[in-house]
């Protein structure tokens, strides 16, 4: 691991908390070390108050922000004295921390700070750091993890036993660190958690973290449990977006709710999910108890669903005490034929899910060349997904938008009215497939619920490999607005050429039957039940002179879509025509 420290870069900071952006930043840009809002740091800086006194302030992330993209409004500003006393408390109910904490920020907007607030205060260090770092963990998590810890590190970090986040993690290093600490400590490791580094400014604490970091890189190294050897595979498949869509609309059932589920078939995901000893590494829980409101605690392998919900219900019971259950739908699934399915209430949820867990395959397969991987007990991966503070973070998304979980397939989406339609139905929380001829479909968004295909839709074999894309990105259909159309250059009936005639025939008209034929068997499958709309035209009431073609083959797809209501009603499909 190298450091990106560039002093060029650095000089563009001015003073520590500005610097401690821009380490922060270094440290959320490398996936290795930090994903999707894990990871923390802070720094302490000697302000004046109101009254011209100086004070010392700990500047901790806040949580909610993510180190890659934090700026300074994302560190809460804590009084720091008052911050380092509650450490020395026996106990601290969860509640009673949230609202200690609040009290001593010195900015009333700023975010609520990072449950490991009090842990940052008490370590005698300006500048803190704070990953999971994929290599260390790949070493704490193994039958005899401490040890592998002290062969790399020596003296250099002291060593913390799994203790729960907040509070009780802080009074426990408080006492451990006062006691093993030394003029060597550079670091500390937190088993089957992470990796703390510190140090005088943000140079020295940022590159600490690398340094230590690479340590672990290179004993795996040297240990042949870096680059992992995996063997060449081959898995035939053919179409599976309606097997899919089946999974999704299972998974959904059980979530009560529409979910995204995204599929990846890439070489590294297919290479673990074809390992012989699959069931016995993949279902002992993930790499760091944060994971767990992402992942659940192990993934579905296969799509025995119902199966997975009963284990999930009995996990619950074995280790519930008032709380009242999360769906008990899996956020990931390893299928040989499916690859590495993902799952979320929206495409970033999923997508997150996923990189989670494609780090977590690349720990286990290190920790099974150091002798076995192995995670926390259920029990302690229960207390996290279940812990009011983890909770509060994800409900701190409020309310669903009216279409989330939900996928909309749009045709003519480049331009015009299928843009308009894109904008809202992303707007309202759907993941869209947008449709069109024109390149531009491609780079119309680049965000993850979004997904752009150039696709001629007279082309039947065209359509089938945009199904086939669409639904390995989002895992369905809910809805389906058909819009792509042309209008011919006005012609009166005498002087219509064929040519003309028939193409506005098979954009207007085939084109939208082939679409309906195709995407029927998704629509049956929507959770909230399929819904089609047919933009239409006034010309199928109020034709006018010159319009032959386009007047008839809207009238016609008028037809066949009142024709399509009445006949899947009874699947639950709704069909709307707009004029």
């Amino acid at each position: 691991m190298q450091s990106l420290w560039r002093d060029s870069e650095a000089a563009q900071f001015d003073g520590d908390l500005e610097l401690r952006v821009y380490t922060s930043r270094l440290l959320g840009r490398d996936k290795g070390l930090v994903l999707h809002g894990g990871g923390n740091t802070s720094v302490k800086i000697q302000e004046r108050n109101l009254f011209g006194e100086p004070e010392e302030i700990l500047y901790v992330k806040g949580s909610g922000w993510d180190l890659e993209t934090i700026a300074t409004a994302g560190f809460t500003p804590l009084r720091l004295p008052s911050v380092q006393r509650l450490a020395t408390l026996e106990a601290l109910p969860d509640t009673q921390m949230v609202n200690a904490l609040a009290a001593n920020k010195t900015l009333a907007s700023a975010p609520a700070p990072s449950v490991e607030a009090i842990l940052h205060a008490i370590l005698p260090y300006r500048f803190v750091d704070h990953t999971h770092a994929d290599a260390v963990v790949a070493i704490t998590n193994t039958a005899n993890g401490e040890a592998r810890v002290r062969e790399v590190y020596g003296d250099a970090v002291v060593i913390i036993p799994y203790v729960m986040p907040g509070f009780e993690l802080a009074r426990v290093c408080a006492e451990r660190f006062r006691t093993e600490a030394g003029s060597q400590t550079m670091g500390m490791v937190l088993m089957n958690h992470g990796i703390f580094s510190f140090g005088d400014n943000a140079q020295q604490s940022y590159e600490r973290m690398i340094a230590l970091v690479d340590r672990a890189e290179r004993y795996l190294a040297e240990h042949n449990a870096w680059d992992i050897a995996r063997p060449p595979h081959s898995v035939k498949r053919g179409p599976m977006r309606d097997q899919i869509a089946v999974l999704r609309n299972k998974l959904s059932a059980v979530a009560q709710t529409p979910l995204i589920v995204a599929s990846h078939l890439d070489d590294h995901s297919m290479a673990f999910i074809l390992r012989r000893d699959l069931a016995s590494i993949a279902q002992q829980g993930p790499a760091t108890p944060d994971h767990v409101i992402r992942t659940k605690r192990w993934p579905l392998l296969g799509r025995d669903v119902d199966a997975y919900q009963r284990a999930y219900e009995d996990y619950f019971r074995q280790h519930a005490g008032n709380q009242k259950m999360l769906d008990a739908a899996p956020r990931v699934i390893l299928d040989p034929e499916l690859g590495l399915c993902a799952a979320g209430r929206s495409a970033k949820d999923a997508a997150v899910a996923a990189e989670i867990y494609q780090h977590t395959m690349d720990i286990i397969e290190r920790a099974e060349v150091l002798g076995g991987y192995r995670s926390l007990p259920a029990a302690a991966m229960f207390a996290v997904e279940y812990w009011d503070l983890e909770q509060a973070k994800l409900k701190k998304a409020g309310k669903p938008l009216p279409f989330a979980g939900e996928i909309a397939l749009v045709t003519g989406a480049a331009s015009g009215i299928g843009t308009a339609c894109v904008d809202a139905l992303l707007t309202r929380g759907a993941a869209v497939i947008g449709l069109d001829i024109d390149d531009r479909i491609e780079i119309l968004h680049q965000r993850a619920d979004f997904l752009g295909i150039r696709c001629d839709v007279t082309s039947g074999a065209a359509i089938i490999d945009a199904l086939e894309a669409g639904i390995s990105a989002f895992g369905g259909l809910d809805m389906l607005i058909l819009n792509a159309g042309v209008f011919p250059l006005s012609a009166r009936i005498a002087d219509l050429d064929d040519e003309q005639w028939q193409r506005a025939m098979r954009v207007n008209l085939d084109a939208n039957l082939a679409m309906l034929r195709a995407c029927y068997p998704l629509l049956k499958l929507a959770p909230k039940y399929g819904r089609v709309v047919v933009i239409g035209s006034k010309n199928v009431h109020a034709p006018g002179p010159g319009a032959a073609a386009y007047s008839a083959s809207k009238a016609a797809l008028n037809q066949l879509a009142r024709v399509a209501a009445l006949e899947w009603a009874g699947d639950g499909i709704r069909i709307n025509i707009i004029h």
